[in-house]
Order: C-alpha cells, then sequence, then structure tokens
C-alpha cells in the first residue's frame, strides 16, 4: 500500500481468525491509485481515452481487497477521509451488472456514498485497500 502513497494502519482484530486488519488511512485517496476506471469490464467496455488500469485489478495485483461500504463507513469512524477525494468501493453485484459502481468521499460533516457508471475515472478518484494479516 506505501508503494502506491497509501498509508497502512490497523484498525482492527478477528478474534474468529487471528487476523490483524489493515485500512489504507491516508487522508485522500492515494496518488498512484487515481484515475481508474472500476474493473477489467469496465476498462474493456472504454473505446476512447482509457485509463492506465482498473481498481478490482490494481487490488488484487497489490494482495488487497477494495474496502466494503460498511468498511468505509468504519474508516471514517476514525478520522475525517477523503474531504477532497473520493474512493471506489466494493461494488454489489446487482449494481455493478446494471454498469454501475459506488463510491464514497466526506463532505459536509457526512458520509456520501453515491454512483457512478463502471467505465468513468476522475483524477481525484482512487482506492482504499483492505488487508488481513
Amino acid at each position: 500500500m506505501e508503494l502506491t502513497g497509501g498509508e497502512p494502519d490497523c484498525v482492527g482484530y478477528d478474534a474468529k481468525t487471528g487476523d490483524y486488519i489493515f485500512y489504507d488511512c491516508a487522508a485522500e485517496s492515494p496518488k498512484e491509485r487515481r484515475s481508474l476506471c472500476y474493473d477489467r469490464q469496465a476498462l474493456n467496455a472504454r473505446k476512447e481515452n482509457k485509463p492506465k488500469d482498473c481498481v478490482m485489478d490494481m487490488a488484487v495485483a497489490m494482495g488487497i481487497e477494495l474496502l466494503t461500504e460498511e468498511q468505509y463507513r468504519e474508516l471514517q469512524e476514525l478520522g475525517n477521509f477523503d474531504t477532497k477525494t473520493s474512493s471506489w468501493l466494493q461494488t454489489p453485484e446487482t449494481i455493478r451488472k446494471l454498469g454501475g459502481a459506488i463510491f464514497g468521499d466526506f463532505r459536509y460533516n457526512h458520509v456520501f456514498i453515491y454512483h457512478n457508471g463502471a467505465e468513468s475515472y476522475y483524477a481525484a478518484r482512487g482506492f482504499r485497500g483492505c488487508l488481513k494479516v
């Protein structure tokens, strides 16, 4: 996570599995993980101006999982993250099948979860990860 601008921090312990849980706790979505569409299907669907990669492939290559909406809300309880950026989140299959993907940010003292087409990508949108050790 550090190689792409992230700041992993231990946020919990799973007593059932014995795993320590790390989330990416960088103040803003890591710079080296921005400007990416959601998944390989979305990347392949773009005809023009394709981004360099997609979130899901990059997360797998890094050995991390994308934060879920629940994990993202837990992260926001630890501080104010993504006040200027946003982060793609694991998207329910029912939404993804319809072409969408979800992302979150923190504005106006509130956690917002939004949607976009999975093919979209923005300079201020990246992703955060979870690692269990």
